[in-house]
Order: structure tokens, then C-alpha cells, then sequence
């Protein structure tokens, strides 16, 4: 088993770091750069960066906030959220982070994802999945514009089609799960994982230690990704890696 990553989550608006439940009702969590520089030192693996309303707002990426964040830091920094061209994955990835995510962009524009992953190689393109539960369709639909528009494609279609133009991770979110701390969706993440052969974290519906144990194990997810336990202090990055490795999970 190849050492699996834990990674918190910085949700962006308005220059603050916030976090709700099935992405509403969004209270406030901090300065991103102050949570950035304490995730550095507590070990987390990696950090994400998400500006959540820059595409509703029909706006580019926070670049001095990223560029701030990404000063403190000696991890890999992923950053999305307004990501829409070429130019603007250049601008993210000047100002400090090592990989891109689109989400939205790509959808509506797949060749988005071929490329950057042709300029800048797939290890830097990551594509966000934010998946929900459909009775209508029999399956997990793709939302756009931080999961307020539904999009007529599957999930795990759409994870195939990412891969093949040349993605090189998948952020799968589970908006069924998030903010609710009842574990990840694993049936969700296990689909995905059977159809694609790229790295895969998992994120929505931490709560606990153990939940992070579950999908690593059970879905073979390669990292997986928490924001309100990390943020409001009800565990840290420590006690989960901790609880990880007493359980056999080889971890950083």
C-alpha cells in the first residue's frame, strides 16, 4: 500500500476561510494564511485552496491571497476555484501553488484539462468532482458553481473523461456527505476508483479518525481531504496520522 495523505482544506470567500454543511449556511474558520502556516507545522501532507465563490461571482482567483498562503508553506498547495484558462493556471501556479483544480471551467470546456495537462504535465491538473446522489438518474450527478447547478453528466463518467484528456488527480466530494461528519461516501469514491487508475482524494463527511481509516482502506483512496474537524480543533492532523499508523495505514 503506497503512503496515503491526509490534507486540510481551505474553503475561501471573501478572503476568510469558511465551512458549511452540503455547502450552505457557510460560518467563518479563520485566516487562511494564519491556518495555512499552522497545517504546515502540524504535518499535514498537503493543503488545498478553494476561492468557493469565485466562479458563481464570475470573477479570477484571489491572487494575493494564494500568493500570501503559498509564502508560508513547504508542502504541496493545490489552488482552485476561478480557474477558467491557460492564463489563469499560469497565474496560480506564479503566485505559489503547485498544482491547479478546475472544476466548473472544465466541464464546460474539457480542453481545459488537456491543456494544461499537455503544458504543464498531469501531476498538475487536478480535476474536483463535486458528486451528489440522483433517484432520477439511478446514480451520483456532477454540480457546478460550488454545487449550486446541476450538470447532465455522472460522476463517474465524467471521472473517465477527465483522466483521458489528461487529468492527473481527481478531488471527488461527496455533497451528500459534507459538513455532516457521518464518514465519506464510500460507495461513491469505491465507483470512481474502479474506473480511473489516477490518484483520488476523498473528501466530504469527516468526523473522525476512524472515518479517515474507512475510506483509505475500504475505497483504496489515495488521500483523503477534512476542513471543520481540522478547522474548529476537534481533531488535528497529528492524532489522525497517529491513529492511521497504529492501525497499520502507512502514512507520512
Amino acid at each position: 500500500m503506497l503512503t496515503k495523505r491526509i490534507i486540510p482544506c481551505l474553503d475561501v470567500k471573501e478572503g476568510r476561510v469558511v465551512k458549511g454543511v452540503q455547502f450552505v449556511s457557510l460560518r467563518d474558520a479563520g485566516d487562511p494564511v494564519e491556518l495555512a502556516k499552522f497545517y504546515n507545522e502540524q504535518g499535514a501532507d498537503e493543503l488545498v485552496f478553494l476561492d468557493i465563490s469565485a466562479t458563481h461571482e464570475g470573477r479570477a482567483t484571489m491572487e494575493e491571497v494564494v500568493r500570501e498562503t503559498a509564502s508560508t508553506l513547504s508542502i504541496p498547495f493545490t489552488v482552485g476555484g476561478g480557474i477558467r484558462t491557460l492564463e489563469d493556471m499560469k497565474r496560480m501556479l506564479r503566485a505559489g501553488a503547485d498544482k491547479v483544480s478546475v472544476n466548473s471551467a472544465a466541464l464546460q470546456n474539457p480542453q481545459l484539462i488537456e491543456q494544461g495537462s499537455n503544458y504543464f504535465g498531469a501531476q498538475c491538473i487536478v480535476v474536483a468532482i463535486d458528486a451528489k446522489w440522483s433517484d432520477e438518474d439511478g446514480t451520483w450527478m456532477i454540480y457546478t458553481h460550488g454545487g449550486r447547478e446541476k450538470f447532465p453528466k455522472s460522476a463517474v463518467n465524467w471521472a473517465k473523461e477527465a483522466v483521458a484528456l489528461g487529468a492527473g488527480e481527481l478531488l471527488v466530494t461527496s455533497m451528500d456527505q459534507d459538513g455532516e461528519k457521518r464518514g465519506f461516501d464510500q460507495k461513491l469514491l469505491a465507483a470512481i476508483r474502479e474506473a480511473v487508475n489516477v490518484p483520488i482524494i476523498a473528501s466530504g463527511g469527516a468526523g473522525n479518525a476512524q472515518h479517515f481509516y474507512d475510506v483509505l482502506v475500504e475505497t483504496n483512496a489515495d488521500a483523503a481531504l477534512a476542513a471543520s474537524i481540522f478547522h474548529y480543533k476537534e481533531t488535528s492532523v497529528a492524532e489522525v496520522k497517529q491513529f492511521l499508523k497504529e492501525k497499520g495505514v502507512p502514512v507520512r
